[in-house]
Formats: structure tokens, sequence, C-alpha cells
């Protein structure tokens, strides 16, 4: 006797630097479809306000693709896209898409230099275009300015500061840290921007100034507010002049992309959820996509299986208390480079082979 049919919601974010949310969730279908062809798919990609929000919400559609001229984060002249909704009124940027480490190589990172210039510039063409509400994704980013660079990117001249007034902000942030100290912005992400220790010591240092002049000038003390060490700084920058806008708010990015997406429609309708992400560890119990899945899966009663391109045993003890199955998608011991290089072949093969196990255990 068939298996009766299923439908299955694959809500999966990128695997940054190799595929897109919606690469990896169609990749997960195709798999699933060789092995079980009756069943009724429905596609969610995600992300978690870094790279690849942008894409997740186009694939999503009533969104269209704006370029703005901006700066990458060493100062050269790029275009960035952002998204303007179907009825002019709502924005979408990625920081990522101007100021995100994915502009540099590996021997450009500056950790001191690097600017957020990009990202304001890209606000500003958002401005321009009349917007009356934003939403700022600061994952993925190359800097360490405190979000200086974002504020002078988005200036104050030619009636601006009119405009802003006029403008409801929301902040897509998945981390917790302060601006300052040892879990402080550049202590805990420094590193992975290119900062040497003395480098570190260097910026938490120029942050605490920065944190003194801006906050004289606001009026407000929010260097230890949760989130204002999110992107080096710029949840700070953001905080502290939130007073600028008609409204903010500072909110878990996969939160905000399900909302953009109609989650929680299609996770009514599904017998199981596949969630996943490029590499499942520790940082996934702190408001990562796969994390903000499992527990929408688990509130709803529906069963959830988070696919990774890396595996380990933090991550998967961080999903199992969601009741979250963790898979990996490698099939053999390889680099990290070559996982990155394969493409989508490995994740579909991985779909149909948790399909086929749904069948046994049918």
């Amino acid at each position: 006797m068939p298996d009766a049919p299923l439908t299955v919601l694959f809500a999966p974010d990128s695997f940054k630097g190799s595929l897109t949310s919606l690469e990896v969730a169609r990749a997960l279908a195709d798999g699933w479809a060789r092995a079980r062809p009756d069943d009724e798919l429905l596609l969610s990609p995600l992300a978690d306000g870094g790279e690849g929000t942008l894409a997740a919400a186009a694939a999503a559609g009533g969104w269209t693709w704006q370029k703005a001229a901006a700066h990458d984060p060493i100062g050269r002249p790029i275009t960035a896209g952002w998204l303007r909704s179907v009825d002019g009124r709502s924005a979408i940027v990625e920081l990522a898409a101007a100021s995100g480490l994915s502009r540099l190589a590996p021997d450009e990172l500056d950790p001191i230099g690097a600017s957020t210039l990009g990202t304001g510039e890209v606000v500003r063409a958002a401005l321009d275009a009349g917007v009356e509400s934003i939403v700022i994704g600061i994952g993925g980013s190359a800097t360490n300015d405190g979000g200086r660079g974002l504020l002078e990117g988005i200036g104050s001249g030619d009636g601006v500061g009119v405009r802003l007034a006029a403008v409801d902000v929301v902040v897509a942030c998945d981390v917790a840290n302060p601006l300052l100290g040892p879990s402080g912005a550049a202590a805990t992400y420094g590193p992975q921007k290119g900062a040497s220790p003395e480098q570190v010591a260097q910026l938490d240092a120029r942050l605490a100034r920065w944190a003194d002049e801006l906050e004289r000038e606001t009026g407000r003390d929010e260097r230890k507010t949760p989130g204002a060490g999110a992107a080096g700084g710029v949840g700070f920058a953001l905080l502290a002049t939130q007073d600028r806008f008609r409204s903010f708010a500072l909110r878990p990015g996969v939160d905000l992309l399900m909302e953009a997406t109609g989650f929680d429609d299609k996770l009514a309708r599904a017998d199981l959820v596949m969630t996943g992400e490029g590499r499942i560890d520790a940082q996934t119990a702190f408001g990562k996509t796969a994390l903000g899945v499992a527990k929408r899966a688990a509130t709803a009663g529906v069963p959830c299986i988070a696919v990774g391109g890396g595996v380990t045993p933090d991550g998967i003890a961080a999903l199992a208390t969601l009741s979250t199955v963790v898979v990996p998608v490698t099939e053999q011991p390889q680099s990290v480079e070559e996982a990155m290089a394969a493409g989508v072949a490995p994740v579909e093969r991985c779909g149909e082979r948790i399909a086929r196990l749904a069948s046994i255990l049918a």
C-alpha cells in the first residue's frame, strides 16, 4: 500500500559563500521529489538578517530589485541592491550587500579602516525613493566602525532629517552582544574580520570613544543594550539615533523574514518542516535561522529536520532541545572549500535520503 502523501515545508537559510537559501530549498525539494513524487512541497527560503536576506525576501514575491551607487567596506565604488515593495512604501536593506565580508578577498580585510559608509548610502537611496518603512538586516559585516560610516552615508542635509522622522525602521539582528568589553563587537567579531589581538584592543578603545561622542550628541546610553555590538557596532549607532525615526525596533532577523515570506501560513499546512544552514554549530543556539524554524515547528507540533553543510555536536545539542534532528549534507571527508564547490548535488542527495527514510518510517 503506497504511503499517504505528505506536505513538506522547506525553509532553510543560505549556505553562505556557496548557495542561496532559495537554491538550498529547491535542491532539498528536488531530491525529496525523486523519492516521493506525490508529496506536496512548499518552499519558504529564509535568512537571519545577514547575507541572503534580500534574496530570501525577493523569492517570496511582492518586492522589486533596486540599485544604489555606494562604496564597499574599503571605499571602492560599487552598485548595491536593495528591495522596494511593489506599492513603493517599504524597503529592505541588507548591510552585507555593500559592507559585507563577501565584498572582500581574504587579503583585503581591513578591520581598522573598513567602513559602513556604503550601507548608509543604500539607506539614503531608499529614503530618496520615498519609502515609509525600512527593514535593515545587519548581519555579515566586514566592519568595526561602530556604525559611524552608516550615519555619515545617510547624512543630515537635503531634508534627510525630516524624511527620517516619517520613517519606521526595524533592524534585523541575530546577536545580543553589547558594544564594548570581552563580549563586545571588537572582541567577539573582530578576529573574523581580520583583527589581531592588538587591533581588537585598539578597536574596543575606539568604539568607547565613539560611544562617548554619540551618546553626548543623542542623550541615549545604549552601549550595554543587547544587540549594540552587532555588525561591529552598527546596532549601537542605530539604537543611539533611534529618536530620529518615527518608530524603531530591533528584532531577530529570522522572525522578520518569516513574516515577509508567509512562513506561518505554510507551516500550518505542513506535516514536516526541513530547515538548515551552512554550518550548524554552537552559534546556532544564538538566534540563527535553524533555531528560529525549530522553535516555530515545535510550537506548532510539526516535526522538524535541520540539514547542515557542516555539523558539530554543539549544534546537534542546541536543536535537540527542540526535538529537531540534525542531518549533515557531507557524504565523505572533505575540506570546507571542497564542500562549498560541490554545488547543489549533495544537497539534492541529502533531501532524497531523508525522503526515503520518511517512507521507511511511514
